[in-house]
């Protein structure tokens, strides 16, 4: 990741912490290390992170009281549990309380930092939706499915702002063929793939009053939005 993201680790194991942090860090993650429940919350409250990773069974306050008590102020930061705990009711009761993930103890770094790394993609995506995005001089709001520029804007079918915000997720990089259809059409099958290349020509007349945009065609593999 370019950006370095800040983690709050709530660990009270003090040996498993410090490798758990520095081992984020040497993935260029900035790591706010807590032995406590209590003090993990103030830590939330004063650094505010991008993403929670909390023991379940710590002092002063544990995993899932801390994680109750946090989400009543912001529904949306991801939260990982780690725990020794293994029965089916902890793991449910993780996840009735706001966790996205559940890793049991011992784990390994690099699962960690795929889980956290996939939380984080999610949380930018659907942060991405909520509001509108600049695609060149256009705007584009997922939610109302419009495109608009200058005075002007445009109401776009449900498939064709999928369409268009998947092209602007990848950005500059192709966007899989195979994986949009199976995405939005369920199969990709050639029928669909036909439907695709209308639904594109579409987007690309929507498109056409910014010149420095462009949907291109990238033979054998899928499409690539440029601006």
């Amino acid at each position: 990741m370019n950006k370095s993201v800040k983690i709050l680790l709530a660990e009270d194991e003090p040996s498993l912490g410090q490798i758990v942090k520095e081992s984020l860090e040497t993935r260029n993650f900035e790591v706010l290390l807590c032995v406590n429940g209590e003090e993990a919350y103030k830590t939330f409250k004063a650094e505010q992170p991008e993403l929670l990773v909390l023991d379940v069974m710590m002092p002063k306050k544990d995993g899932f009281t801390l994680a109750k008590e946090i989400r009543l102020e912001d529904p949306n930061i991801p939260i990982i549990f780690l725990t020794a705990k293994s029965q089916t009711e902890d793991v449910v009761e993780g996840f009735n309380l706001g966790g996205n993930d559940y890793l049991k103890k011992p784990f390994s770094m690099e699962e960690l930092i795929v889980r956290m790394n996939a939380l984080l993609k999610r949380k930018k995506s659907s942060e991405s939706i909520d509001k509108p995005i600049k695609i060149g001089n256009y705007t584009f709001d997922f939610k109302k499915q419009t495109l608009s520029i200058k005075n002007n804007s445009e109401k776009l079918t449900h498939r064709e702002a999928q369409l268009l915000f998947h092209l602007n997720q990848q950005k500059n990089q192709v966007l899989e063929r195979s994986f949009i259809l199976k995405k939005l059409w369920g199969s990709d099958d050639f029928f669909n793939a036909r439907s695709m290349d209308v639904f594109i020509t579409k987007l690309r007349k929507k498109l056409k009053s910014d010149e420095s945009i462009q949907i291109i065609n990238v033979r054998g593999f899928g499409y690539k939005l440029i601006y």
